[in-house]
């Protein structure tokens, strides 16, 4: 009996730290927020939220020691992989998760408890990752590019099962008001650990012992993945509804529907769509960059440390912000990403003095970090928040596939545009931004 007390002792002195904690970093001090989920979920929220946040935090850390748009190029760099494998990498990261997703949405449906596709997601990624260490050991040329970029896909269809579960699971499990609070923690968090990564980068990047510094970052990464699924396999998840998942092909493209038939959604993608530019300009940022300063590698560093800074000090604003209003967030960060960049294509015309881009170029690429934060975080809250049930699965899945087919596209276009003028590209780029700062203006308000 003493032992059974004891035990019980043990489990409230548990809960009562989580529900502390939560109260803290969810700003819910004053009755607990139980909008849009279930009683029994909500009972379970602080201890959900923290698992969340761990494991979402050790994901994006590990997404950025493993970047497709650094450490993966650099490694291949040091292997002496060719150019047009290294070109592939961004598209197959991006669209790779994105394209399947209407094909993995269907499957997802078909579970009640959804939270195990993001652990076997998870899991596939880190051993993807440790996989690739053991090319970069083993391999060289054309067989360490090739290989690597096999298991980048794979990595990339898993991170797509990820993306999808996750939402929904989010949407089960944390109140309506609380999401953008969550994804702000674990978006500053990661933001730290990347602005000490960058900042070890620029040390030592250029040494002789490149290489093997991003091998070492890429088995941190799985290791961080592996700590992720642990957390999140702790979540508590009761089951859900489990229509719509019979057929994996007609479900997939009968919800394409959705775009002509449900109008707030399509303006969404739209919307979306016009805003890729926030992500897809910044390494026009570093090229325009390495013309004016030289070498990109002594600069690589200070790029990705100013933005993990820009994610810190700036994802718990605009989470906060979030949950009042994501559709404000959206658009306020779309059209700060659109007039840094045409900032940065006005300065690259101007030719302005060395002296003054060394400062002026980091300064640029940490609000456009600060702005695709608020982009990435204000799009996610509101589609998460805009549907509820299945229908917050299609929603992500249609609109995620959509993207990356567009994502390709814009890519390509991107790529040709570059070869012409760079500024050229980034002008076009911040247009379309400005334009989806206008047009999420006209979205419907669903947060609060």
């Amino acid at each position: 009996m003493t032992k059974s007390n004891d035990q019980r002792t043990a489990a409230g002195a548990e809960e009562d730290w989580k529900t502390l904690l939560y109260e803290r970093l969810a700003e819910d001090d004053e009755g607990r927020v139980c909008k849009d989920i279930s009683d029994d979920a909500c009972r379970e929220t602080p201890g959900n939220f923290l698992a969340t946040l761990l494991a979402n935090t050790c994901s994006s850390i590990a997404d950025k020691l493993a970047s497709a748009k650094t450490t993966l190029p650099w490694l291949l760099m040091q292997l002496g992989a060719p150019a047009w494998i290294i070109s592939l990498l961004v598209p197959i990261r991006e669209s790779g998760s994105m394209l399947p997703q209407m094909l993995i949405g269907a499957v997802v449906r078909r579970q009640a408890v959804r939270k195990w596709v993001w652990v076997a997601g998870g899991s596939v990624q880190g051993f993807s990752l440790l996989l690739m260490v053991w090319c970069g050991m083993t391999l060289e040329g054309l067989q360490a590019g090739l290989a690597v970029t096999g298991l980048l896909i794979l990595f990339s269809l898993a991170r797509g099962a990820c993306s999808v579960a996750y939402k929904d699971v989010l949407g089960k499990t944390i109140p309506k008001t609380r999401r953008g609070r969550l994804s702000g923690w674990i978006s500053a968090i990661a933001g730290l650990a990347a602005f000490a990564a960058g900042l070890a980068l620029g040390a030592f990047g250029q040494g002789e012992a490149a290489s093997g510094l991003y091998l070492d970052l890429l088995a941190v990464a799985a290791m961080l993945w592996f700590l992720a699924i642990a957390s999140y396999a702790r979540i508590v998840e009761f089951p859900g509804a489990t229509d719509g998942g019979a057929n994996g092909f007609s479900e997939a493209f009968s919800s394409l529907s959705l775009l002509r038939d449900d109008a707030p959604f399509r303006k969404f993608v739209i919307g979306r769509a016009l805003a890729m530019g926030s992500g897809l300009v910044a390494p026009f940022y570093v090229t325009l960059a390495r013309e004016d300063l030289g070498s990109a590698a002594s600069l690589l560093g200070i790029f990705i440390a100013a933005e993990g800074l820009a994610g810190l000090v700036s994802s718990p604003v605009w989470g906060r912000w979030a949950d009042r209003s994501s559709r404000q967030v959206f658009a306020v960060a779309c059209g700060l990403a659109a007039l840094t960049s045409l900032a940065v294509a006005a300065w690259s015309v101007a030719g302005l003095p060395s002296e003054a881009s060394l400062w002026f170029y980091p300064l640029a690429f940490f609000v456009l970090g600060i702005a695709h934060a608020g982009v990435r975080l204000g799009r996610k809250t509101y589609l998460v928040d805009m549907a509820g049930g299945n229908k917050r699965t299609d929603y992500v899945a249609v609109s995620n596939s959509v993207i990356g087919v567009l994502l390709l596209l814009t890519g390509l276009l991107g790529a040709l545009a570059a070869v012409i003028s760079v500024q050229l590209t980034i002008v076009s780029l911040a247009i379309a931004g400005l334009l989806g700062a206008i047009l999420s203006l006209r979205w419907r308000e669903v947060s609060g």
